[in-house]
């Protein structure tokens, strides 16, 4: 598999390689590896959620009921905070 960075990428990948005495392809390597790690990992979140609404174990949220609630709870902080 080829790979094709900009010229400033790679310019900053060789800084790392250099600094740390690693190959740059194995820099790549390793946050690749981190990067499909945690894209498994949140489609296994997002999957699990579906699933949970679809089969009614949640119940869904209205964004404005939820960002409304949300600022008076803030104000009540910054209301007990003041006193």
């Amino acid at each position: 598999m080829e790979v094709h960075f900009t010229p400033e990428l790679e310019k900053r990948l060789s800084d790392i390689s250099a600094q740390t005495g690693r190959p740059t392809d194995e820099l790549v390597q390793d946050v690749m590896a981190g990067y499909v790690h945690e894209l498994v990992s949140a489609r296994d979140t997002l999957d699990c959620r579906y699933d949970d609404l679809k089969a009614g174990r949640v119940e869904l949220v209205d964004g404005e009921t939820f960002f409304d609630n949300l600022r008076q709870r803030e104000e009540a902080l910054l209301e007990s905070a003041r006193r």
